[in-house]
């Protein structure tokens, strides 16, 4: 007579009648759980990235494929999510089809059992499964691996360690990856004044450079290129360049390519900047174009760098994102010979990184209030200026240097200094007699000067915005005194 399971379980000989029924209940489940009696539906997951290439269809062909011959005998896919275009180094709440199934899983109706995973390499960097591993045994998923021949079980000694092997050599691939192309970049920069892609800058264009060194490349018509000058836009660059070199300033350069109706790079050539207005000249596009080293006929790489900061230090599982930030000169790889026909030579181009417009104050002109005053039309802080042979402020409500005012707009606001600083005293008084917290640093023993005012003011980060319509000024504090001024 055989020992029932349960007396086995239990590390005892008894086999009487209850032992028996415990015995007959637990096959029974054991016959509903098993696989070969209960087919599984599953969800089939698989990435491809778009780089280097890849193709998505085929990708997923072979992911599929291979999930189909892991589950075969044991069910079928009922639901496919396949992310394109997105990195590995991305958490799976950060992959929109990813993000899709957890969604899907944690569902009162989910319509499958499972979760076939078509590479593991493409599903899981670094820790990410040791993360995932407590959500889907919360929801009662089982995730089936190809390179473990089915599904993992983090209780097996080895499945979940394996899992993490996986998803560290999955980061150390994307780690030699971009070592390897860095490296490449640099030396194509350096030695061989290699164009590398992207726009081209403003005042060249692009021309055939023959083809592909690599034979597979030149093999499916691939060639290279290199930056030519571009007739219409060259020509406006070495005025950018001359006119700085004489001593005009940047918004004098802008307003005068706007005063002529100079297209802006953008309006250029809007195929390659549709993500740009081309409205028109700005200080920030001249003054990028007077930064870039590459107009001098030397390749210029590395310019940029990418840093990946944690997305909430708080919680580590929300990954990184991505954050662009220039290099300084000193970590720019630049050719050792001219790569393309140069707009400014390289004495004039360091002698333009080195102009600054001269800031000097004019003597016994004293500002209390700058930086102190916003427009109550456009909140703007207003600027300081010099009216009547007063200290006054003004808003000319967005109005750059570089650009004209608009018709529709209201028209520049002026405000002297005299008929604000007599009525300082009475707003101060009003603001430390509230109960706010904000406003117990400003109490005093005596009444200030308004030199003293302005300067505590300062100190608090408070302003005053002056509302034209009723002459007032309004404190930006939490009590928002108002006092009227004329």
């Amino acid at each position: 007579m055989s020992t029932p399971l349960s007396a086995l379980a239990h590390g005892t000989s008894y086999a009487g009648p209850l032992a028996a029924w415990a015995d007959t209940c637990a096959q029974r489940r054991t016959k509903a759980d098993d696989p070969q009696r209960r087919a599984l539906r599953f969800a089939f997951y698989g990435r491809v990235s778009t780089e280097d290439h890849q193709d998505p269809a085929t990708s997923r062909a072979w992911q599929l494929l291979q999930a189909q011959s892991l589950i075969a005998g044991h069910g079928r896919i009922v639901a496919e999510f396949f992310d394109i275009g997105h990195s590995r180094t991305l958490p799976w709440a950060r992959r929109p089809e990813a993000a899709a199934l957890l969604a899907a899983m944690a569902g009162p109706d989910r319509d499958f059992d499972a979760i076939v995973i078509g590479s593991s390499e493409r599903a899981f960097h670094g820790s990410q499964f040791s993360v995932m591993v407590p959500l889907f045994e919360h929801y009662g998923i089982a995730v089936w691996i190809p390179e473990l021949g089915g599904a993992a079980d983090p209780e097996i000694a080895g499945h979940e360690e394996l899992m993490v092997l996986l998803g560290i050599l999955a980061k150390r691939e994307i780690a030699r990856t971009r070592i390897r192309v860095r490296t490449a970049m640099t030396v194509q920069t350096r030695e061989q004044g290699r164009y590398l892609g992207g726009r081209p800058p403003y005042g060249y264009r692009l021309v055939d450079a023959g083809p592909h060194p690599n034979r597979a490349w030149a093999r499916r018509g691939v060639r290279l290129q290199r930056l030519d000058l571009d007739p219409e836009s060259a020509p406006i660059v070495r005025w950018i360049f001359a006119q700085r070199l004489a001593g005009h300033s940047i918004a004098r350069i802008t307003r005068g390519l706007n005063d002529a109706a100079i297209p802006c790079p953008s309006a250029a050539d809007p195929e390659r900047n549709a993500h740009r207005s081309g409205e028109g000249w700005t200080l920030t596009t001249v003054r990028s174009v007077l930064a870039n080293p590459r107009y001098t006929g030397r390749q210029v790489w590395n310019r940029q760098r990418t840093d990946h900061e944690l997305i909430d230090p708080g919680n580590t599982t929300l990954g990184h994102r991505d954050v662009m930030r220039w290099n300084t000169p000193d970590e720019w790889v630049i050719s050792t010979a001219p790569a393309h026909p140069a707009l400014v030579s390289e004495p004039d181009f360091v002698a333009v990184q080195s102009l600054r417009a001269a800031r000097e104050g004019v003597p016994g002109r004293v500002h209390l209030l700058a930086g102190l005053l916003r427009c109550g039309l456009c909140g703007r802080l207003m600027d300081s200026c010099w009216s009547h042979d007063r200290p006054a402020y003004r808003c000319r409500h967005g109005r750059s240097s570089a650009t004209g005012p608009r018709p529709d707009g209201p028209r520049n606001m002026y405000l002297r200094e005299d008929h604000i600083l007599p009525h300082l005293p009475a707003l101060w008084i009003r603001l430390t007699n509230t109960d706010h917290p904000q406003s117990r640093p400003l109490r005093g023993q005596s009444l200030p000067t308004t030199e003293e005012i302005a300067a505590r003011l300062r100190a608090a980060g408070l302003t005053l915005t002056y509302d034209p319509a009723d002459r007032t000024l309004t404190a930006d504090a939490p009590s928002r005194e108002r006092i009227a001024i004329g």
